[in-house]
């Protein structure tokens, strides 16, 4: 990355004592400078993108002084989101970078013994894929750990950090192309026999494609897998506190790509070990999963049934590693959990859960129905991590990016300081919780609600509905760039968690089961109804955006309110029957929806935006990749041609070589300026919207 370009201050460290010794590779002290960006106005602006550091995963050593985690960042050079490794001291007085450049530095995990740090890197040979690399605490540079004929995608040290376990696709299987007569310099015709065939930016998924789980032997550098599993994937595998068995989650029904149930599983930890199934389930028992310290128990979480796998909550669960039936801590909590811990005593569990427009971290009894909140209400915890009696957690505020901190006292206490120079000189719009009834009065549904920076009480802005994508996601109060980006525009933006999204419990979520562009779209509506009645928006400028599901949901307001003046639908669709055999969601069709040929009257009701096309009014932009397989660039194609057939005012925009989430930060803001240039011929922002 350009040093000069982001206004960083550089030193460079030639060695860091710590409680394994001393640390010699070549790291760089990164701050950014308070003035970087002195020449802003104050408001936020694409130009704020490239500079806007992403961090994740962090990872607290084994003697509570050090965090790794990862730093994402644009760069100018090679139009790409660079990821490098970084630390952090527990006084949160050192940040360090410890790998740069173009090796996308991912998954960092201490050994046990505190001796060395591990992470995934795309291997020193181009031609391999990535690989698990090491630096030794005592001294040296990073050194590429593994040399295995394929790509690893997860892995975890063992308790005495002499072995791997590795999750990852080897090539050591036989081609489906075996005996081809096209010339080896040719690129050879895809065969394909499997149900669920294709998965976005992977591609088109053929029959030898399978995640396995391989046991790695650091001393001899010897490779095994754990089960010989062929017709199955693998994931999660963690090492239980004494070393001897391995747990992982997997689907081994007759074909899973025609079911969603996956259980979990028990292992000796050697190559070709029998397995012990400790769940039954018919449905998604998955991780990532948790061992109690004496070994006795696995913490996992525990889908819904297959049907209801688009709305896929996840309750916290436990199973004996002995045998027997799972319980339930905490039943009647009702929120999503994520990355189950236990402690050291075993009687809790540490936990994130989805609540309503947040995401906290708590302590769950395991014989109790106790919950204890350990985060702030409208805090955004998006991972932790524990070592002894010590814990870090990363988390984002409304007007603060994602950044480290140590959980103490009740508190927090910011260690890393990425985005310290980045947030200097902006003002964002206020951002404020609203609720209201659905339209058709059986349900409270609440949303957020975003003012332009000076927001100025006698005037009335136009509005734009942005809408979330999956539809099992939610907006929160966290930092959000999207709708800063467009209230610093000068919109009043209105953000909804319509029924089918997350953080209001199972029952909210599945309302919109087999039944999408209804309730939803109702509830999308009623919210710009309620803002409209507080009077601070002009209700003949308003606008409706929205990405993947939000693209989906923008066609059907369109189609069912002329009031919109102007929409953007990215990676979006009108016609859903269209969707069908062209993304990767076949289960969710068969089993939700049943297939086209067994209730066609409900796939073109599902498909209304298309098929009613010519009640469309609103100038519609059309935006999407051209190698998504999420949903298909031909969901937005279709209804650009509609609208361009019927005369109303359109435009495609086609992304070549990006998939559902582009991987080009130039592409990235080109969406964003097309959003706002097109919104902005229709609804006409102030664009003074500057300090009063």
């Amino acid at each position: 990355m350009s040093m000069k370009r982001f206004g960083w201050n550089t030193t460079v460290i030639t060695g860091m004592r710590t409680g394994a010794g001393i640390l010699l590779c070549a790291v760089t002290i990164l701050t950014v400078s308070a003035t970087a960006f002195a020449a802003d106005d104050g408001i936020l602006n694409i130009g704020h993108w490239d500079s806007l550091v992403v961090i994740e995963d962090p990872q607290l050593s084994p003697d509570g002084e050090w965090v790794a985690y990862t730093a994402s960042i644009s760069d100018e050079d090679t139009d790409e989101y660079l990821t490098s490794l970084w630390m952090v001291d527990w006084a949160g007085e050192q940040q360090i970078q410890l790998t740069r450049g173009r090796n996308y530095a991912t998954s960092p995990r201490w050994s046990p013994d505190n001796k060395y740090l591990a992470f995934l890197a795309a291997a020193t040979d181009a031609a391999a894929g990535t690989q698990v690399w090491v630096f030794d605490r005592h001294g040296g540079n990073a050194r590429q750990l593994t040399q295995v004929n394929g790509a690893i995608s997860d892995y975890a040290w063992s308790p005495d950090s002499r072995k791997l376990v590795l999750v990852a696709k080897l090539d050591d299987t036989e081609s489906p192309n075996e005996g081809s007569s096209v010339p080896n310099d040719r690129a050879k015709p895809i065969v394909i026999d499997r149900y669920h065939f294709k998965n976005d930016e992977s591609g088109y998924v053929t029959g030898s494609e399978r995640n396995k789980i391989y046991l790695y032997n650091i001393v001899d550098a010897q490779l095994s897998e754990l089960t010989n599993a062929r017709n199955t994937d693998e994931y999660g595998p963690i090492w239980s506190p004494d070393g001897s068995k391995i747990a992982f989650y997997s689907n081994r029904d007759t074909d899973p790509d025609r079911s969603a149930n996956t259980n979990i599983y028990l292992a000796d930890a050697q190559s070709g070990a029998a397995l012990t199934q400790l769940t039954d389930f018919k449905g998604q028992d998955n991780g990532p999963l948790s061992f109690s310290r004496d070994g006795r128990l696995v913490a996992y979480l525990q889908g819904p049934e297959p049907k209801f796998m688009t709305y896929h909550s996840r309750r916290l669960a436990i199973v004996p590693t002995t045998g027997g039936p799972s319980k339930y801590p905490a039943p009647g909590l009702q929120r999503d959990g994520e990355m189950p811990t236990f402690t050291a005593d075993g009687r809790f569990l540490d936990v994130i859960i989805a609540d309503d427009r947040s995401k906290y971290l708590a302590r769950i009894s395991v014989d109790e129905n106790e919950v204890e909140r350990l985060t702030q209400a409208t805090d955004v915890v998006h991972a932790y991590s524990r070592a002894g009696d010590r814990t870090v957690v990363l988390i984002d505020s409304v007007g603060v990016p994602a950044e480290i901190f140590a959980l103490e006292q009740g508190g927090t206490r910011q260690l890393t300081h990425q985005n310290d120079g980045w947030l200097t000189p902006l003002t964002f719009g206020a951002v404020e919780g609203i609720s209201f009834r659905s339209t058709d009065e059986q349900q409270e549904i609440r949303g957020l609600l975003t003012r332009p920076p000076w927001f100025n009480a006698n005037k009335k802005y136009p509005a734009l509905l942005l809408i979330h994508g999956g539809p099992y996601m939610q907006d929160m109060f966290g930092f959000d760039f999207e709708r800063q980006y467009f209230a610093a525009k000068g919109y009043v933006v209105i953000q909804v968690n319509y029924r089918g999204s997350k953080g209001r419990g199972p029952e909210f979520a599945q309302a919109i089961f087999a039944d999408w562009g209804n309730k939803d779209t109702a509830d999308v509506i009623a919210g710009v109804d309620h803002v409209v009645k507080m009077g601070i928006v002009d209700p003949g400028r308003l606008g409706v955006a929205g990405w993947s599901q939000g693209g989906i949901i923008t066609n059907y307001v369109i189609a069912s309110d002329k009031r919109f003046k102007a929409a953007v639908s990215g990676a979006g669709t009108g016609n859903q029957l269209a969707m069908y055999g062209t993304d990767e969601y076949i289960f969710v069709y068969d089993h939700e929806f049943r297939p086209p040929w067994e209730d066609p009257d409900l796939w073109i009701k599902m498909s209304y935006p298309f098929f009613n096309a010519d009640r469309i009014k609103t100038p519609t932009l059309y935006i999407g990749g051209e190698k998504d397989f999420n949903v298909p660039i031909i969901g937005g194609e279709q209804m650009y041609q509609a609208l361009k057939s019927l005369g109303v005012p359109t435009q495609l925009v086609i992304y070549p070589g990006e998939y559902h989430t582009f991987s080009s930060p130039t592409f990235d803001k080109d969406v964003f300026e097309r959003y706002a240039a097109w919104l902005g011929t229709y609804l006409q922002p102030e664009q003074g919207n500057t300090r009063p």
